[in-house]
């Protein structure tokens, strides 16, 4: 009886060994971040991950962020879904640890001759032929995969697991992992059925950019379009061909999934957090600051001249040179002569905050909504700098490759319209800053000189919203006549005269 005894023994011990479960939790994401929701799974139950491997894509206040496997294993469950929320330390999944594989089979003990165990049981007379077979196929398998049981089930029930599963793990690695594109271009790709495998990337190093996404979807639907017009049965409700200016259908995919209502078929979206982080701001915005909007030109006639004559120079060096870096070298030189604007109100305790850094945020369109990163003391920073920063920062935050940390710590905004169309707006502070300026869509206008001659000269639309309750309309004027007199004088931003 001993050696039973220490098998016994051995088979209490072994769970402990073989399933060294480490449990994955949402880490820190930031000062203020409290919770995350998951916008995708990209692992399984059973798969084989890496140290530092990306484990789910979440999205959290206006960033969007992989989480990382704190170590190496395999995935033995998860235990959130696609659209929950997670608070900060809650628990995501559970790893079996490297290493932590099955031990090798146990050795049964010998045992005198003719005795018998309850294990050794036989089964009825009637299922043994029946069973015999199979008992040897599976035999071996259960000696490797599992320790002996005290009152094992018939083997049919053992049997191996089917062989797919590693294939289906192999391709959940490739796509995370070879596939150079960033969150919101694979979201986006999702969205509008375009497989990334077979799309050519054209950013830095391969990297596939929504513009790439863009250009397989037009020529998918230009390949696919057909002469005739299909019956209305026919139209999915995940896409509808429509009749292009040009001639031709083109298949626009709508968001939301379909439903119906008492009128007729409609489509539900889960509200985001990013969108649901943005009607939270802009209501604590509305309710809270007395807004107040001037509109003014800014002659920009020399500053496009300079600029068409300098770009290519630029390029050379790698520095796509638009209107936008002037601007905001404006900004930040103007906020430096009215500390006023580069404040904060601090109502609960009764005080004014005036910063002495300045951190210009610029509004950034993506597809799942308005994100503020800001360039970090742009006053202090070149015309060429605040180029290659802008770009820089543009294509992190379309491609969902920015921290949060990014978008804190402004002191003013910009919003361009004009890259859009448009020429004035009233747009809404982002508290708690105390300003923010618009810029429309440039365009030709006749204006009267001093000589009283009338010419087409350039003119760059400007709103300028601020809050009421510390900046005066005189305090905004002077400020933006300050912008406007760097704008019509670019070689003073260029030499960074204050």
């Amino acid at each position: 009886m001993e050696p039973k005894n220490t098998v016994a023994a051995t088979l209490l011990d072994e769970p402990k060994r073989i399933h060294m479960a480490i449990d994955v939790k949402l880490p820190e994401l930031g000062d203020g971040i409290e919770s995350g929701d998951v916008l995708e799974l990209l692992v399984s139950e059973g798969d084989t991950v890496t140290k530092d491997q990306s484990l789910l894509e979440l999205e959290t206040d206006k960033a969007t962020m992989m989480v990382p496997s704190p170590a190496a294993g395999k995935v033995a469950k998860i235990l959130v879904s696609v659209g929950e929320t997670v608070p900060i330390g809650g628990l995501i999944l559970q790893l079996e640890a490297a290493g932590a594989a099955a031990p090798p089979p146990v050795e049964a003990p010998a045992k005198p001759a003719g005795s018998s165990t309850a294990e050794e049981k036989p089964a009825p007379p009637e299922k043994q032929a029946a069973s015999a077979p199979m008992q040897q196929e599976s035999q071996p398998a259960e000696k490797k995969n599992q320790p002996v049981a005290a009152d094992p089930k018939p083997p049919v029930a053992q049997s191996p697991a089917p062989a797919a599963a590693p294939v289906a793990q192999v391709h959940i690695d490739d796509e995370s992992d070879s596939i150079a594109a960033g969150p919101a271009v694979r979201r986006f790709a999702r969205e509008v059925g375009v497989d990334l495998s077979r799309v050519t990337g054209s950013g830095e190093g391969g990297r596939i950019t929504r513009e790439d996404v863009l250009r397989a979807v037009r020529e998918s639907s230009a390949a696919q379009a057909a002469p005739q017009v299909r019956p209305a049965a026919n139209i999915t409700t995940s896409s509808v061909p429509i009749a292009s200016p040009v001639g031709g259908n083109k298949v626009l995919a709508r968001p939301g999934d379909p439903g119906q209502d008492d009128y007729g078929p409609v489509r539900v979206e889960r509200l985001s957090k990013i969108r649901k982080t943005i009607a939270t701001q802009m209501l604590r915005s509305w309710s809270t600051v007395p807004r107040v909007t001037n509109f003014d030109d800014a002659d920009v006639t020399d500053l496009e001249a300079f600029r068409n004559s300098s770009k290519d120079d630029y390029a050379a060096e790698g520095i796509k040179l638009t209107t936008m870096p002037f601007l905001i070298k404006a900004v930040a030189t103007a906020l430096r002569h009215h500390p006023t604007m580069n404040a904060m109100l601090d109502m609960e305790h009764e005080q004014i905050i005036y910063r002495d850094y300045v951190n210009v945020g610029i509004a950034i369109d993506t597809d799942r909504g308005l994100v503020v990163p800001n360039i970090r003391h742009a006053d202090a920073s070149s015309v060429p700098d605040i180029a290659k920063a802008l770009a820089e920062l543009a294509a992190r935050v379309r491609g969902g490759e920015f921290g949060v940390n990014e978008l804190r710590g402004g002191t003013f905004t910009i919003s361009n319209l004009g890259a859009i169309g448009g020429t004035y707006s009233t747009p809404i502070v982002n508290v708690p800053e105390v300003a923010i300026l618009l810029v429309g869509r440039t365009r030709k206008l006749p204006v009267v000189m001093e000589d009283d001659s009338i010419r087409a000269r350039l003119m760059m639309p400007l709103s300028l919203s601020y809050d009421h309750r510390l900046v005066d309309g005189g305090t905004a004027a002077r400020f933006l006549n300050d912008v406007i007199a760097y704008l019509e004088a670019p070689s003073r931003l260029l030499l960074a005269i204050n």
